[in-house]
């Protein structure tokens, strides 16, 4: 998808050849990596868990790990990608991914799966961490930036429609094994992407020298900028209340429910809908208002979903139609989150936009992960669970934005 001729790009890379349709789908299928190893394999969930024989809890946790690898890995990537460039790290990256994913294949014990998935996610990030970097790289301003992070929102947003579609549809013929085999496909169709249609957009002359110390020394600094904090605080918990929903969403809707895969995966498919329309309004929403206002639109509106489903939850009040209704409103706020809070935490950074970047990553798939694993831990075979996290997840959103990313 073209870029609007009406962006400019960032002074200091001005000799960078324009993007173009090529460019931004291969920035927005790396993207997409990490998610889609998460989405295509939530409907196997209640199959690995019989297969296993674990208990749901328990088969809960292989997503809680591959989001803390996410997160370790992307804080790894950050200062790789700032010293070495952005092709030579997402290239390895990907690589780890593929013959990881082909161990997930074959595991035949939780452990076993439990490692797997974490080198896979180790690998993944890489894909999560640089392609915001290269944004970064190629726009130096926020409104500008939040508009390229919406058009790679609206690729992203189409993986969670058609991975538990597929993913569902694959438990009928390969089992969920075959999942995985697909995932390695994916994988290294990414790498080949990289190879054809992504130019390495940091020049040599603007790499940072050094080694951990720098690396940390970078990091703390970042920290200390309160309003950068307050993005990636804000960010996490958004990705916190997301993975609430994801951890649980197999048994709420396929076990307490007693909805098939195939009607799990289109109700997440509707869901995710909200989440593609709303990156998409949110561009025009940027070109009427400012980014700041917009933001705060969007933490208001998560909020009040979070609050309206602990009530569902606790009074059964519209049953399964009002828990969709509600998931619906809270993706259509995330999808209006993420591209600003991302833009809002990564524009005056862009000496180290790669240790930026893995922050943001950090925060984001840390306290996702805790909060999917939270989640997990207190399932007891309703939807409560889901709710509360949900729902504080969204609170805390709104106040550290207000409180420190806005203030």
């Amino acid at each position: 998808m073209p870029v609007a001729s009406s962006q400019q790009f960032s002074p200091d890379v001005a000799n960078a050849a324009a993007p173009g349709r090529a460019f931004i789908l291969v920035l927005g299928a790396l993207t997409a990596l990490g998610p889609l190893a998460v989405d295509m394999y939530l409907p196997a969930l209640p199959q690995i868990s019989r297969d296993l024989a674990l208990a749901p809890g328990r088969v809960q946790l292989t997503l809680s790990v591959f989001m803390i690898g996410l997160a370790l890995g992307q804080a790894f990537y950050g200062p790789i990608a700032d010293r070495w460039g952005r092709r030579g790290p997402l290239l390895a990256g990907l690589a780890v991914f593929v013959v990881a994913a082909i161990g997930c294949a074959g595991a035949q014990s939780l452990t076993s799966l439990l490692g797997w998935r974490l080198v896979m996610a180790l690998g993944g990030s890489a894909s999560m961490v640089i392609p915001r970097a290269v944004v970064r790289d190629r726009f130096a301003h926020e409104d500008d930036s939040a508009r390229v992070y919406s058009i790679l929102m609206l690729i992203l947003g189409v993986s969670p429609i058609l991975a538990p579609s597929l993913g569902g549809q694959m438990l009928g013929w390969t089992g969920w094994r075959g999942i995985f085999w697909v995932l390695a496909v994916i994988g290294g169709a990414c790498a080949a992407a990289v190879g054809w249609g992504l130019p390495e957009t940091l020049p040599r002359e603007r790499r940072e020298v050094g080694g951990v110390g720098l690396a940390l020394r970078t990091y703390l600094r970042l920290l200390r900028d309160v309003r950068f904090l307050g993005a990636v605080l804000a960010a996490g918990f958004t990705l916190g209340a997301l993975f609430a929903y994801l951890s649980s969403s197999s048994f709420v809707f396929i076990e307490l429910h007693g909805l098939s895969p195939q009607a799990y995966a289109l109700v997440f498919g509707f869901n995710a809908v909200g989440l593609i329309g709303a990156s998409q309004l949110n561009r025009w929403l940027l070109r009427r208002h400012s980014l700041p206002r917009v933001l705060l639109l969007g933490f208001g509106l998560n909020a009040v979903a979070g609050v309206l489903l602990v009530l569902a939850a606790a009074t059964g009040w519209g049953g399964m139609a009002a828990l969709i209704g509600l998931i619906f409103l809270s993706m259509s706020a995330a999808g209006i989150i993420f591209p600003n809070v991302a833009a809002l935490a990564m524009a005056p950074h862009g000496e180290v936009a790669g240790s930026a970047s893995a922050l943001l990553g950090v925060f984001q798939f840390g306290l996702g992960a805790a909060s999917g694993a939270l989640v997990g831990m207190l399932h007891n075979g309703t939807v409560m669970p889901m709710a509360v996290g949900l729902a504080v997840c969204t609170l805390a959103g709104l106040v550290v934005v207000r409180t420190m990313a806005l203030r």
